[in-house]
């Protein structure tokens, strides 16, 4: 079986897919000598789907998985995690914001037996360059999980995690959300049910463009802490 997994969840990227499947697989090579790239392109509409095609027949490597239609990134990457062939899985933000360096130590945590990894921008070792906005309504964002949920985390929604295969599947179908909380709603289901879970320092730098509406999506991830802070009080 492959021993590494890494999905890339990509909505419109089509300036940037190929140098980062490029990237990724420079420096998976430098970790394992078995690995995937699944290209997770929900519903696309300025041709990422072809160059992932594309590259998905250039290298043995890449598998894309195309939907006509937007998922939401949570049900992208759960059909990417179902249909991948790794021991060790994981996803990276296309625009690669966590420096690469990092992906030894993302790998390497699950092969040292914790069953949940990511970076964090949060912790006093993360070297971190974005806006004050963004900032500010992350670390909001993040204290409410803490308080309402119980996490112990201190980021939950770096794009830069890994898993144990079958850690994941053990409790992925239990995560409702299919968008942007789907990995917080994971990863705080997984502190709850005794999984070990391991949150290590990265560098970061804010890549641009972001698909995240400020407005929009901060207020529908709030009100995803309050559906699942409902469901653990009634338990």
């Amino acid at each position: 079986m492959t021993e590494v997994s890494i999905v890339l969840p990509a909505y419109n990227e089509a300036a940037r897919i190929e140098s980062t499947v490029e990237r990724t697989a420079a420096a998976l090579r430098g970790i394992t000598p078995s690995f995937e790239i699944i290209i997770a392109e929900d519903g696309s509409k300025d041709g990422c789907d072809k160059i992932s095609e594309a590259l998905a027949n250039k290298y043995d490597f890449v598998v894309h998985l195309h939907s006509d239609e937007r998922q939401g990134r949570g049900r992208a990457l759960k059909r990417a995690f179902s249909s991948s062939k790794g021991e060790i899985l994981g996803y990276i933000d296309v625009d690669l914001a966590t420096d690469m360096k990092h992906l030894g130590e993302l790998v390497q945590s699950i092969r040292e037996n914790y069953d949940f990894a990511t970076g964090s921008r949060m912790l006093p070792e993360s070297n971190v360059k974005r806006p004050f906005k963004r900032g500010f309504a992350s670390k909001g964002f993040n204290l409410l999980t803490r308080t309402m949920l119980g996490s112990r985390l201190y980021d939950h929604q770096c794009g830069f995690k890994s898993f144990k295969r079958d850690s994941l599947f053990e409790i992925m179908d239990t995560v409702k959300d299919t968008h942007w909380f789907w990995d917080t709603e994971l990863f705080v289901r997984a502190q709850r049910a005794g999984y070990r879970v391991k949150e290590f320092p990265v560098e970061w730098k804010h890549g641009g463009t972001t698909k995240v509406n400020l407005v929009k999506d901060v207020f529908g991830m709030g009100s995803q802490i309050f559906r699942l802070w409902l469901e653990f009080l009634r338990e």
